[in-house]
């Protein structure tokens, strides 16, 4: 099960507590597992109620307990690019994937932040994503995009073809220069 979080900014999803930690893990997980726990569904409430200075509070809570909760150090690139902190998003997701390097939500969602400002980096964070699950159609779409913005059409061309060939009902979101290669 997972939670997308509405804040404004695009993100991939943030898993729930409860699927971080099955339920018969949970009877015999430390005291301070659960406390984290309790924290990242507390943080998650916030977000969703746009209380982002609370979110953020709870997450960095989090992390004194688990310093390497990607989780949390995700939540908080979130926080920080709801509230246009680019620095400290980009960061906090990096710290995210120090603990994870194929966590799929912090890849996508900071190569969407870096779209603009640093698309080399962007393409090779939805590449990382694409290599970590090559059935994730909406990553290859995306980085068809990214490609063809760069005029990087061959690469672009690639990535598309692989999500249409996972899912063919994707050909209409394929950008039309592209289609009929892409359908061949």
């Amino acid at each position: 099960m997972t939670a997308a979080v509405a804040t404004g900014v695009t993100v991939w999803a943030l898993p729930s507590p409860s699927t971080v930690r099955s339920e018969s893990k949970a009877a015999s997980m430390p005291r301070n597992g659960k406390q984290a726990d309790t924290l990242l569904r507390s943080a998650l409430d916030h977000m969703a109620k746009q209380d982002s200075l609370a979110a953020a509070r709870d997450y960095r809570r989090v992390l004194e307990l688990d310093p390497k909760n990607k989780f949390a150090w995700y939540g908080l690139g979130l926080v920080g690019q709801q509230n246009g902190n680019t620095a400290d998003a980009v960061a906090a997701y990096e710290k995210s994937l120090e603990t994870d390097p194929s966590f799929m939500s912090a890849l996508y969602s900071e190569a969407n932040l870096l779209k603009s400002s640093n698309p080399d980096r962007a393409i090779e964070l939805l590449k990382r994503a694409a290599d970590a699950d090559p059935k994730a159609t909406s990553v290859y779409l995306q980085l068809g995009y990214f490609l063809a913005e760069q005029n990087r059409k061959a690469e672009a061309e690639d990535a598309f073809r692989h999500a249409v060939a996972v899912d063919h009902r994707l050909l209409s979101q394929v950008p039309e220069q592209f289609q009929e290669s892409v359908d061949r």
